[in-house]
């Protein structure tokens, strides 16, 4: 394991664990997670690769072999920034239940594609640190955690879903989450057993959610739930009355709150009556939703849906938070070339980056390798 030698390298020692934690991809379920609402991701072959060694001197040392350079050592909280924010983040919100720690991480999770690289890295250092120090955490705890560090340490307004996708996902199966209870339960999703195949397009337009629009997405939830006074979006069941009564932009997020969760459950009613095939338009509606309603969308991605779609896809949305990254789309086996095709045709036709292609299949949650 290269992530093992390279420790080894840096460090003198072999490291006393290494956890891998998963990516995600959101089959539906879109900006419902802050709004107590309810997802449907599933963790993702690729993730994130840490090992760990305890210190007891409060001193952390740091290195990722996607980065250049020697191991970064900070001997405060405060040194951090860039990625090691992340890790800093997960040791900060464990205070004095963690002294220091050596760690090196690998990942191949691409980069900017929506697929949640951050929380895997917060959950595979979180997993490692409740592993080696026996804080005896629950994964679900190990994904609270993990937000608590993304949103107070780094900065990012983000929900529970990427963390908990990728602490609780199962192989084969889907994750059902309850934003607001933590409930949960998984869900078969064996597309293959249909003749179909889950095609992520990456759209190699990279995002950067903490710059400011995601946060105010956020903001313009809270501001109509507190117009509407319910707790949360989530909380709406006259969506006509609702509407009557707000404006704008606040008017446009509880449309696509309201329906979007509205969307999950009837996903999973497909999903359980066997009508796998039917989900993509709700797929389409969920695009449609965060295109015109959320206003998360971009040019790259909304070609990659309706390319997709020409070329014979069953259904196609943005996955993730916006403004960039990967869309998804449902294809019959027999039509991957064709919509691949269409896509790699209408972005080159536009004059985008060429797209990246990858075939989604549900994984294995947060786990121990060594």
């Amino acid at each position: 394991m290269r992530v093992v030698e390279t420790f080894r390298a840096a460090y003198g020692a072999p490291p006393q664990t290494v956890w891998h934690a998963p990516g995600r991809v959101n089959l539906i379920g879109e900006h419902t997670d802050y709004n107590d609402g309810f997802v449907l991701p599933f963790a993702v072959p690729w993730g994130v690769t840490a090992a760990v060694t305890p210190r007891t001197d409060g001193v952390i040392r740091l290195l990722s072999l996607q980065s250049q350079g020697e191991p970064v050592t900070l001997a405060t909280h405060e040194e951090s920034k860039g990625w090691t924010r992340y890790v800093v983040g997960v040791l900060a919100m464990l205070g004095d239940r963690v002294a220091g720690a050596d760690i090196a991480i690998d990942g191949d999770i691409p980069q900017g594609a929506g697929l949640s690289s951050s929380a895997a890295l917060e959950v595979a250092v979180a997993s490692a640190l409740n592993d080696l120090h026996d804080l005896g955490m629950t994964p679900m705890e190990i994904a609270l955690l993990s937000q608590k560090a993304e949103n107070d340490f780094v900065g990012m307004p983000c929900g529970i879903m990427d963390q908990a996708a990728s602490a609780l996902s199962e192989e084969g199966r889907a994750l059902f989450l309850d934003c607001r209870s933590l409930g949960f339960r998984t869900i078969p999703f064996d597309l293959s057993a249909h003749g179909l195949s889950l095609l992520i397009i990456d759209t190699q337009a990279h995002h950067e959610h903490a710059g400011g629009e995601y946060a105010k997405r956020r903001a313009e939830c809270e501001s109509a739930a507190r117009k509407l006074g319910v707790p949360a979006l989530r909380d709406v069941t006259d969506l006509a009355a609702a509407l009557d009564r707000l404006q704008g932009d606040e008017r446009k997020r509880t449309m696509h709150v309201v329906t979007e969760n509205h969307r999950v459950e009837a996903l999973i009613g497909l999903l359980r009556a066997g009508h796998v095939v039917e989900i993509g338009a709700l797929l389409n509606a969920s695009h449609l939703s965060l295109r015109d309603q959320y206003e998360v969308s971009s040019p790259e991605l909304d070609l990659a849906v309706e390319a997709a779609i020409r070329g014979g896809a069953r259904g196609a949305r943005m996955t993730g938070g916006g403004f960039g990254g990967s869309a998804i789309a449902l294809v019959p086996q027999e039509r991957l070339d064709s919509v691949q095709e269409s896509v790699v045709g209408a972005y080159a036709e536009r004059g985008f980056q060429a797209p990246r292609f990858l075939l989604a299949t549900p994984a294995k949650g947060a786990h121990r390798l060594a």
